[in-house]
């Protein structure tokens, strides 16, 4: 996957600025190449082919050989008050601004606070039972939420900021108390210390202006030494989240504090680079998660309004890059609005998607068809099609990494047909964390599994071992004449490597959606790597998970199944050609499960396509068509 921006050291770019005017790369086609494109059937028009990859300002921030010299100064170490006020004594520490950032929290969780609870995925915790010490063994949500500070956005969104104070001071000095100073644990993961930075400076009137008179200059002198120790410790952290929320938080740092200059140029450069090793020229996280797109999403948003607070112009990059993260977003979103369980997310609830985009105003359409995000999506009638055509996500950036390459998930208007398991990422509140490892296997996802095996490695901590690593896929339109009209379905075809290595198989995949979405024509080929097949068979099986509401019934031949959706539409799952046709094929309605966008599980059903097969390959074709 290739990163948007270059991977050039801060350093090196700062000495340019000083040698030479800096040098502009275009890094898409620009407008008069995008004019010449076909209007093909089905192909993605961009709402502004300007700004979908010719980014051809935003390398790097545009500064003088003055502020790069205070910028490099600053990295070696020269305190910030010296380079901004070199013949004054330093500032007194305070927040030298009020922050009215158009993000929201959740109502809910923020009521559940007032009321004396944590409420992390669907569970309450009281705050007087919490362990605030970093080393302290909690859920992971949990732990999240306390060192992160994340809860003050849901506190803000549940009252009027008077009467909320008295709950944000109580937290506040509960986790002070518990982490008087830097040390190591979850309190001083690199994403944890980013986002707590960024909460304390964004929410600083819940936090700060109480009637506590102990806790605001306990708290200031927390901010500045959180600020110094993400000084040292950004450059340092992995390419991922973690790094763009600690360069977010350094950023703010510096537009918030005082003698914060130095500080601001030294963030602007490292979030630049740091933006361009999370995201890929096509706007989707490397993460290739919905939560983290979300939450680069909020961390921008958040830093837009601290510029705006000061008065003080944005960099150009911010908001291209927060441009580019929506489409993908949006291409997730299934149509009751929320989005698809991807990459061990529950379905994140429509609402918390549309105040985000909401909050950023950017008005544009999904992307369909990714170049790296991977994520296909197909939209005709009322149907939705989200087909997950790209690799895994690497190590670096895996998050809660799913073996999930090749599925897919479909709705119907409000209601969805056939969904992936999700939740993984939840483990721990309702999720139990005992199941959290079967929730990120290939089973637990609607694609085909070879002998019960992944087909990428699933490891501890959310993370992915060998297997899927090459991804080849190819989009394009069929036209078929009626009588009066032409009609152009959507074919996708993929296929991965994931089984090569093992089983000397791919796994070919072939999605067509007829024009008015009515039907969903599919194929699932085992494909020798080598003219020479293996001998002998092997098991497999078709996995179908079914939305939630969805009633199964198999036909009395065995070969197909009536779903009937929570709304009243009928859709018929059918066996199609040689897989209708073979003895040794068997479907079945087995138990599932779905998880849902506050990590509350449901009991649900899969339709099961299991048998054996040649090693020398095999072909299996089905039809989901709507009825009536």
């Amino acid at each position: 996957m290739t990163s948007l921006f270059g991977t050039r050291d801060p350093i090196e770019a700062d000495f340019e600025e000083l040698r030479e005017e800096e040098t502009v790369f275009a890094l898409g086609p620009d407008a008069e190449t995008l004019a010449k494109e076909p209007d093909e059937p089905g192909a993605t028009q961009p709402e502004e082919p300007s700004r979908a990859l010719a980014l051809t300002d935003v390398i790097a921030p545009r500064t003088g050989p003055g502020e790069a010299l205070i910028r490099m100064a600053y990295r070696m170490g020269v305190p910030s008050h010296a380079l901004a006020s070199p013949f004054r004594r330093p500032a007194a520490m305070r927040v030298m601004a009020t922050v009215e950032s158009p993000v929201t929290g959740e109502r809910a969780a923020g009521v559940a606070l007032r009321a004396g609870h944590f409420l992390v995925h669907g569970v309450k915790q009281p705050i007087g039972n919490v362990d605030f010490d970093s080393h302290a063994r909690l859920n992971p949500g949990l732990e999240r939420a306390i060192h992160s500070f994340s809860w003050l956005d849901d506190l803000a969104a549940s009252a009027p900021r008077e009467d909320c104070i008295a709950t944000a001071e109580r937290i506040t000095t509960c986790w002070l108390d518990a982490n008087p100073a830097p040390a190591k644990g979850a309190a001083w993961d690199v994403e944890n210390v980013g986002l707590r930075l960024l909460a304390w400076l964004v929410h600083a009137p819940l936090v700060l202006a109480g009637q506590d008179g102990a806790l605001k200059p306990r708290l200031l002198k927390a901010i500045e030494e959180t600020a110094l120790w993400l000084d040292r410790k950004a450059p340092r952290a992995g390419a991922g989240l973690g790094q763009v929320a600690a360069w977010t938080a350094i950023t703010a740092a510096g537009l918030l504090l005082p003698d914060g200059r130095p500080r601001r140029l030294y963030g602007e450069a490292g979030l630049v680079r740091a933006l361009g090793e999370l995201v890929a020229e096509d706007g989707g996280t490397l993460a290739r998660c919905p939560a983290a797109q979300m939450e680069a999403i909020r961390l921008l948003t958040h830093l837009i309004a601290c510029y705006e607070a000061t008065g003080r112009e944005a960099p150009d990059a911010l908001w291209v890059m927060r441009e580019l993260l929506v489409p993908p977003l949006l291409a997730l979103r299934h149509g009751d609005g929320a989005l698809g369980n991807w990459q061990g997310q529950g379905a994140i609830a429509a609402h918390r998607v549309a105040a985000l985009i909401e909050a950023t105003g950017v008005r544009t359409r999904p992307l369909s068809e990714p170049q790296h995000w991977g994520y296909q999506r197909i939209k005709s009638g009322d149907t939705i099609v989200q087909f997950d055509a790209g690799p895994p996500p690497r190590a670096r950036h895996a998050r809660t990494g799913c073996a999930s390459t090749l599925a897919f998930e479909m709705s119907d208007g409000a209601s969805r047909l056939i969904v992936n398991c999700g939740g993984a990422a939840m483990a721990g509140g309702q999720v139990p964390a005992r199941i959290a490892q079967g929730l990120r296997a290939t089973a637990a996802h609607s694609t085909l599994v070879l002998d019960d095996a992944n087909s990428t490695a699933v490891l501890l901590h959310g993370q992915l071992g060998r297997g899927a690593e090459s991804v080849e896929v190819e989009r394009r339109s069929i036209s078929r004449r009626g009588n009066t009209r032409r009609h152009d379905a959507t074919r996708i075809e993929a296929s991965h490597d994931g089984y090569a290595a093992r089983f000397g198989l791919t796994h070919n995949r072939v999605l067509t959606l007829s024009a008015q979405g009515g039907e969903l024509a599919g194929e699932d080929l085992l494909v020798p790597v080598s003219k020479k097949g293996k001998r002998g068979k092997i098991g497999f099986a078709i996995r179908f998970h079914l939305g939630r509401g969805v009633e199964a019934h198999l036909a009395d031949d065995g070969r197909g199944a009536s779903l009937l959706l929570p709304d009243g539409h009928l859709w018929q799952f059918r066996l199609r050609g040689d897989a209708a046709g073979t003895s040794e094929i068997k479907l079945a309605i087995e138990d599932s499960l779905w998880v849902d966008g506050d990590g509350r599980p449901h009991a649900t059903e899969q339709l099961v396509l299991e048998g054996l097969t040649s090693r020398g390959g095999g072909q299996f074709s089905w039809l989901l068509k709507k009825m009536g």
